[in-house]
């Protein structure tokens, strides 16, 4: 038997193909270059002004310069066709250039697939509910458009229809799968884009103006629930890097752990202890942000010498951590040397003014030399800001004795280097300061606008202890937040600033929807899916259990799914199974007729397609009818439409 042609792509189907590549290239715009975007989306114009006024598609040599032109550029782009940028870009090619070739119904599938296939790559760059809902709307566009191409052109609303339909008939099964098919750690194509770039946050060194710049994000640093009691918000101090080395500008943690003294701190703890879990986004650094002082840890991770919570690796991904805290404790009474040296040490011939200021109390005890700064700090005319003027080479004298306006981390590194003057062991913490609880699901939400430093003095007798010289010049940054802190004008995130109530309900509510969506979709990993198991009776489920539970639950779905629709099902009259019959007969010979299409409709087609069969068909659409929508029919009229279906000539060969 020869091959038969292949099926020439029908009119109605090609807007959907277009909406369909539209919807599945287009969000990729934001990572593209401008030039593959403008490329995509006159393409895709192109071939929506030739559907319109019905000009045949340009021809192959024309695409296949395209391809080579588009290809060539993305090679220049991203220096290499390989990798997840350049593949993701030549995929989006691909599918802006595909329809300008597309004849028939095989070349409409392989966009289909393409499509579905495209949709993955959206999480490579975003993992967000809008993002999951955008590729639900675009699935139902691909799956509209694989009907249309099956089904024919009909409505666009009942295409839609049954597309919503078949992809909720789809989700019984889509949520058997997510709970019980084995979990991965880690993504399936590698880290995701936001979990490997050098996110928002706190670094390894702090100079001027670092953290008053991170202070303007308003996004989330991190989440924590206290299993009891919430801490005074005076008492939220979350630790972060330690900076015990300045070089007149810049203070940094050059003191890796490995070259610290290997003994773990001894911490002493009195008052409440507070058990809290924190869901830490992704900051590409080690240390946990745990509130201080943590005295039980998580696995995987390590107290540093200098109390900040180390993790073994970077964390790169959305983690989900569980700690134990002490507000009130003392810290290494006994303290090592080489750390004591270290909180000393300052740069040779700078900042002389500050200097001979902590010379002249170094004949106090080191409280009084703390409290004679802080006194200074308190009463003499200090403002707190955002916008400090520049300082010069001398930078801790012109802010002490000139400019007396800075932020958080000028009034630390000032107080730093007056201890470390007067001869008291000194350093930098840098961390977060207060947050805000969600009414809503009971987290407390700290962002990169609490993001704070701190200064912490090493006293005889009673070990490392936390003086915060910013509490000393604005006592509400710490009371009250950094909104109530900082004067009308500051460039703060608007949504720190949120006044109105429901304005603050509708953002605790979409926050609480997104930590949600964090904890069950995003963090679903192995830990969490046996959890969940455990919950349900499985305990310590191992792959075959896993196996059996997927394979009777698919199963029940599928049952119930069957004895959901078989009913709904009519059945056929004698007269509408003749006329099916002879419809399949007619598809066999290459002329289908679609659902929505009526006997007279279908005749009038053949005539123009089928010259030959014209006249058969015509007489068993009569037949069928009169006999379904006519007044009078009898077993005459049933008798001839069954006839037509036996009079249709041979299949050609």
């Amino acid at each position: 038997m020869s091959r038969q042609p292949p099926r020439a792509l029908e009119h109605g189907a090609v807007p959907w193909l277009l909406t369909s590549a539209l919807a599945t290239a287009g969000p990729h715009a934001e990572h593209l270059p401008p030039w593959l975007s403008l490329l995509v989306a006159s393409s895709l114009l192109w071939r929506a002004w030739l559907w319109q006024q019905r000009r045949p598609l340009p021809p192959r040599w024309s695409l296949a310069l395209l391809v080579m032109a588009g290809v060539a550029g993305i090679a220049w782009q991203f220096h290499s066709l390989f990798g997840k940028e350049s593949g993701v870009a030549m995929l989006v090619l691909f599918m802006a250039l595909k329809p300008m070739e597309t004849h028939h119904q095989r070349d409409a599938l392989v966009i289909v697939m393409l499509g579905y296939f495209l949709l993955l790559t959206h999480y490579f760059y975003s993992q967000s509910i809008p993002t999951g809902l955008w590729l639900l709307v675009a699935m139902t566009l691909l799956t509209g458009a694989l009907i249309s191409l099956h089904g024919g052109t009909q409505p666009v609303m009942a295409t839609a229809r049954q597309a919503a339909r078949l992809l909720l008939q789809a989700l019984p099964f889509m949520f058997i799968l997510y709970l019980l098919f084995p979990r991965v750690t880690g993504p399936l194509w590698g880290v995701p884009q936001e979990a490997r770039a050098s996110l928002s946050g706190l670094s390894e060194q702090m100079s001027p103006g670092s953290i008053s710049h991170l202070i303007q994000s308003g996004a989330i640093a991190f989440r924590s629930r206290f299993a009891g009691e919430t801490p005074a918000k005076a008492d939220l101090y979350w630790r972060g890097p330690v900076f015990d080395s300045y070089d007149g500008a810049t203070w940094r943690t050059t003191t890796p752990p490995t070259r610290l003294p290997k003994p773990a701190p001894t911490i002493e703890t009195s008052g409440t202890a507070y058990a809290y879990t924190s869901i830490l986004e992704a900051h590409n650094q080690r240390w946990l942000l745990a509130l201080d002082v943590a005295t039980s840890l998580p696995p995987e991770s390590s107290l540093a010498p200098t109390l900040e919570v180390l993790a073994r690796e970077p964390l790169r991904a959305r983690t989900r951590i569980s700690f134990v805290s002490a507000v009130d404790y003392h810290a290494n009474r006994v303290e090592a040397p080489a750390i004591l040296q270290q909180a000393l040490a300052l740069p040779a011939r700078i900042n002389p003014r500050t200097r001979a200021l902590a010379n002249s109390w170094q004949s106090l005890p080191a409280e009084k030399i703390a409290a004679a700064a802080l006194s200074m700090f308190r009463q003499e005319d200090f403002h707190y800001t955002l916008r400090p003027p520049l300082l010069g080479a001398d930078a801790v004298d012109e802010f002490l004795f000139v400019t007396r306006r800075g932020f958080c981390e000028h009034y630390a590194s000032a107080f730093v280097f007056l201890m470390r003057a007067a001869g008291v062991p000194a350093r930098v913490v840098a961390g977060y300061q207060g947050g805000e609880i969600n009414p809503v699901d009971g987290y407390l939400t700290v962002r990169q606008s609490d993001a704070h430093a701190w200064s912490e003095i090493w006293l005889a007798g009673q070990g490392w202890v936390r003086i915060d010289p910013t509490a000393a010049v604005a006592p509400s940054r710490i009371e009250q937040g950094i909104a109530a802190a900082l004067p009308e004008g500051e460039p703060l995130p608007s949504i720190v600033r949120l006044d109105a109530t429901w304005l603050r309900q509708l953002r605790n509510r979409w926050e609480a929807a997104n930590n949600s969506w964090n904890q069950w979709v995003l963090g679903y990993n192995p830990q969490r899916q046996r959890e969940l198991l455990s919950r349900a009776g499985l305990r310590d489920p191992d792959w075959q259990s896993m196996t059996a539970s997927l394979a009777i639950l698919c199963g029940l779905a599928l049952l119930i799914i069957t004895c959901w629709t078989l009913p709904r099902r009519r059945r056929a009259d004698p007269a509408q199974r003749a006329w099916q019959r002879y419809c399949a007969q007619l598809a066999r010979r290459g002329v289908g007729r679609v659902a929505w299409e009526g006997p007279q409709a279908f005749a009038q087609r053949v005539a123009r397609e089928r010259p030959d069969l014209a006249a058969l068909t015509s007489e068993a659409a009569g037949c069928y009818a009169q006999l379904r929508y006519g007044r009078h029919g009898g077993e005459d009229l049933l008798e001839r439409l069954q006839q037509c279906v036996r009079r249709l000539p041979p299949q050609r060969s």
